[in-house]
């Protein structure tokens, strides 16, 4: 099964990563860039399976890159907590 099977699954899954990230030593800065840049990836490359990936997708890909880069730092507060 994929992480990106099921919506739970893949918010766990970047919690584990977010949470590594900041262990690790990482800034905000950098790890909200690199979930912008996730979010481009995913936008661009992946399928989405769930309802809620469609609807991040769908978002994703009408926002500005300013958007884009509000809606990763919203992902990244939704899986802290």
């Amino acid at each position: 099964m994929s992480v990106l099977d099921n919506f739970e699954s893949w918010k766990g899954f970047l919690a584990d990563r977010l949470e590594q990230a900041q262990q690790q030593g990482m800034d905000q800065q950098t790890i909200s860039s690199v979930a912008a840049e996730v979010g481009d990836y995913l936008a661009q490359s992946v399928n989405a399976k769930t309802g809620e990936e469609a609807v991040l997708k769908e978002l994703w890909n009408a926002a500005s890159e300013q958007e884009q880069q509000a809606l990763a730092n919203v992902m990244i507060k939704l899986v802290k907590n």
